[in-house]
């Protein structure tokens, strides 16, 4: 039974040590002629998108009816349209969110340029309900009117 047991495991432990060999490379060395080292690895320039290009500039919505919004600070919207159920800040990002009976209404404030102090650049609008999109001027007016 000793000897039917080992014959069955020695084949799993073999398998288990296949995987750890370290490869051997059949490639010839790099370099120029032997006794000489390869010259150091250089990294590659960093993408454009990796590159750190200081403060860019927000995108500013435009659409009519939220003129009275857009370009407002947090102090300005909160006498517009009552104190915000929510205020997340991040660096130098904030987003105010209002709500009423029919609809919430988040408002997205950047800073225009460097040190600025942030102000509305975009708003969107869901139903309170099920949070589907609504029209974004009708909730700003339904906020507007409470």
């Amino acid at each position: 039974m000793r000897k039917f047991l080992a014959l069955v495991t020695l084949p799993l432990l073999a398998a288990c040590g296949a995987n750890s060999a370290v490869p051997v490379s059949t490639a010839p060395p790099s370099g120029g002629a032997a006794g000489q080292a390869a010259p150091p690895a250089t990294r590659p320039a960093p993408p454009p998108a990796a590159v750190s290009t200081g403060f860019r500039a927000p995108r500013v919505m435009s659409l009519p009816g939220i003129e009275g919004l857009i370009g407002s600070n947090a102090n300005a919207l909160s006498r517009q349209l009552g104190a915000p159920r929510l205020d997340v800040r991040e660096g130098d990002a904030r987003k105010l969110q209002f709500s009423g009976e029919s609809c919430v209404l988040d408002v997205w404030l950047y800073p225009l340029s460097p040190g600025a102090e942030p102000t509305a650049t975009y708003v969107e609008a869901r139903r309170a309900s099920d949070g589907l999109d609504v029209d974004r001027v009708a909730c700003v007016r339904a906020l507007l009117r409470r």
